[in-house]
């Protein structure tokens, strides 16, 4: 069943399913002591920075924790907005592998600025009140928006006025990447983040991430807490691999382009329909939108995605690398034939 519900559920591309078939030869040493990882890490400093260490990992919140662990102390707090995945969407982990508490912060558009951080930059050297340690962000945000090299460059430099770091969730910043016209290292060592979870899962890899520490102070303890999370694969090949394929003749970059591109003519064809209003700006491969509850019910007979917040009718649409016209087309027909009865 074809859907719109999220990028998790699409397939993956043919060109990594290939490098994950050439992996499968012959036996390799364990651990990332082989010549897939190898090759992984080569290509992800040439991308980022020769100076990046690169952790490969299961999963998103895997690579959020380890992150997390490595810029906190049990004692800090962890800022983020109140849409953000650590604090909405994974069960309490970050808490409880990091002792930290986490402040969420009400946004408008899922983004933190400079002004809506500030007011919680308070209590330091108070022994009575967690210490704020590291701040939080996802490009792009829980809400399909994304913040320019400006934005995040403003965030970073207050949060290490503070002597705090910054980790970014990049679950899906390859689409960020390709509205901005930037390349990753614009939307990441440039602006001064200190550890990224790099994703992939969402734009065409089988499964993985990776963890990128770019802030040297903090790459020499980064593989324990990668152990200890029970994040280490023991046949790192089959992570490592896709992330070669992934950076090879930027891949990511377009398969990227064409999950934006899809939201794009899912949007022009939403546009006809009056009762549907778009409650967030459309900016990577994420709609967000309200439209009739009977509608809503009768759309869901044909295509699954999600509520984002029931109550008034509001509904996510997200759109993949291997998303075709088609589908967009014959979601667009199915409406068209709800509001022709």
């Amino acid at each position: 069943m074809r859907s719109f519900a999220s990028d998790n559920n699409s397939g993956v591309h043919p060109l990594v399913m290939e490098a994950l078939a050439k992996a499968n030869t012959d036996h390799a040493f364990g651990y990332g002591d082989d010549q897939w990882t190898a090759e992984a890490v080569i290509k992800i400093k040439e991308t980022f920075t020769p100076d990046c260490e690169p952790l490969f990992v299961f999963n998103g919140t895997g690579s959020n924790i380890v992150a997390l662990q490595l810029l906190t102390r049990p004692y800090n707090s962890i800022l983020c907005a109140e849409t953000a995945h650590i604090y909405v969407d994974e069960c309490g982990s970050p808490v409880k592998t990091t002792g930290c508490q986490i402040r969420p912060i009400d946004t408008p558009d899922g983004k933190l600025t400079p002004e809506l951080i500030l007011p919680h930059l308070h209590g330091f050297g108070d022994q009575h009140h967690s210490q704020p340690g590291a701040i939080y962000i996802s490009q792009c945000t829980e809400l399909g928006t994304l913040y320019t090299v400006e934005e995040l460059k403003a965030i970073t430099a207050l949060a290490h006025q503070y002597g705090m770091h910054v980790h970014m969730d990049g679950a899906r910043i390859a689409n960020a990447a390709a509205t901005l016209n930037v390349s990753l290292k614009a939307l990441t060592v440039d602006c001064g983040i200190d550890v990224l979870s790099f994703g992939g899962t969402k734009n065409g890899l089988m499964m993985g991430e990776c963890v990128v520490v770019f802030n040297p102070s903090l790459a020499k303890t980064a593989k324990f807490y990668r152990k200890q999370s029970a994040q280490l694969a023991s046949k790192m090949r089959y992570l490592s691999c896709q992330f070669t394929a992934y950076l090879t003749d930027n891949l990511w970059l377009k398969n990227a382009i064409h999950a934006n591109n899809m939201a794009q003519l899912l949007y022009k064809g939403l546009k006809e329909f009056p009762e549907v209003q778009l409650t967030q700006k459309l900016e990577t491969n994420a709609l967000f939108l309200t439209m009739p509850r009977p509608v809503i019910d009768k759309l869901l007979e044909s295509y699954f995605f999600y509520f984002w917040k029931e109550e008034n009718n509001e509904v996510r649409l997200v759109t993949s690398f291997d998303t075709t016209e088609e589908d967009v087309n014959g979601f667009i027909e199915v409406l068209k034939g709800i509001y022709k009865k």
